[in-house]
């Protein structure tokens, strides 16, 4: 038995860090003190990925396809393998076509003191005919912890993951979030019946991939031999690949990261696509203990942007 905890949190106050996501290092540092030295040495945590509580509809893949009502404050059942991705993507595709897009995946920006901040909700004004002036939209933190060889820390408690705090100024309040959900998922019992059948993939890389890290004692990787050539259309480097400099703060000190940037599409050619995307899921790769390294198999024909090069 493979399980992870899907945990969503509701962000409670201003939030002074990245926008989008969340590092699993810094969520991991936020409850480790919390929890037994058992779990604290085997739990894996991934990164957090902002997500708005709108109305919406499950995308194609998903197993249960269609008008969804509300989404982003619970954690919907998990039967299929695009299930597990439903709010990883930072654009969330899952919202509907009459909810302004661009605006609702972007957080707003707030000032406290000459502070700025991320707002912990968004609002939006709404037709003169509606009996409220505006519509309120708050914001949720997705992430998942899995504890490789040791499935009985799971789940960590709500206790301890409750009143968290991430990002900076936390001194002043800022970055606290509360459990909104949170639930076990056995991997074993996911179906990946959409990945078969098919004979070409692509990955989709959700989180930075680190190939070389500053922190004594970590590997240096090289960009995984079943990678084909990038799609992207910025070409930084010879092989097509972003890079990005990122840091990870320990108790040691802060320690630079070379990696592939996250968003890269790429054709897999690897032979065991099932396979990959299990280990996918638990991510690849120096620092995946933190959130690094985390990508999805797609088949090839398969566009992660519904309505792409369809006429209008």
């Amino acid at each position: 038995m493979t399980q992870i905890q899907q945990v969503l949190f509701e962000v409670e106050s201003p939030y002074a860090g990245r926008p989008y996501h969340v590092s699993g290092n810094a969520l991991f540092n936020a409850f480790a003190d919390q929890v037994s030295g058992a779990a604290r040495g085997a739990v894996h945590v991934s990164h957090g990925v902002f997500v708005p509580s709108e109305y919406g509809e499950f995308p194609a893949a998903h197993s249960s396809p269609g008008y969804a009502g509300k989404l982003g404050g619970s954690l919907p059942e998990v039967e299929a393998y695009a299930d597990l991705f439903l709010y990883r993507d930072a654009a969330h595709r899952w919202l509907l076509d009459s909810r302004p897009r661009d605006a609702q995946n972007t957080l707003d920006v707030q000032t406290h003191g000459g502070r700025w901040a991320f707002a912990p909700e968004s609002f939006f004004g709404v037709p003169e005919h509606h009996r409220n002036s505006k519509r309120r939209v708050p914001w949720f933190l997705h992430c998942y912890v899995h504890a490789p060889g040791n499935d009985s820390v799971l789940p960590v408690s709500t206790d301890a993951l409750d009143g968290i705090q991430v990002g900076g100024q936390r001194n002043y309040g800022f970055g606290e979030l509360s459990v909104a959900d949170t639930q076990l998922v056995d991997l074993d019992e996911v179906s990946f019946d959409g990945l078969r059948g098919h004979d070409e993939f692509s990955i989709e890389l959700l989180s930075p991939f680190v190939l070389q890290s500053g922190v004594s004692g970590a590997d240096r990787q090289s960009v995984p031999s079943w990678w084909g050539a990038s799609r992207a259309g910025e070409v930084v480097d010879g092989d097509g690949l972003r890079r990005r400099g990122e840091r990870l703060v320990t108790s040691d000190g802060v320690f630079e990261l070379a990696t592939v940037d996250h968003g890269h599409v790429v054709p897999y050619t690897g032979t065991d696509p099932v396979g990959t995307a299990r280990n996918g899921i638990m991510r690849v790769g120096t620092h995946s203990r933190f959130g690094f390294g985390e990508l999805r198999v797609r088949p090839a024909d398969a566009d992660r942007v519904p309505g792409r090069g369809e006429e209008l």
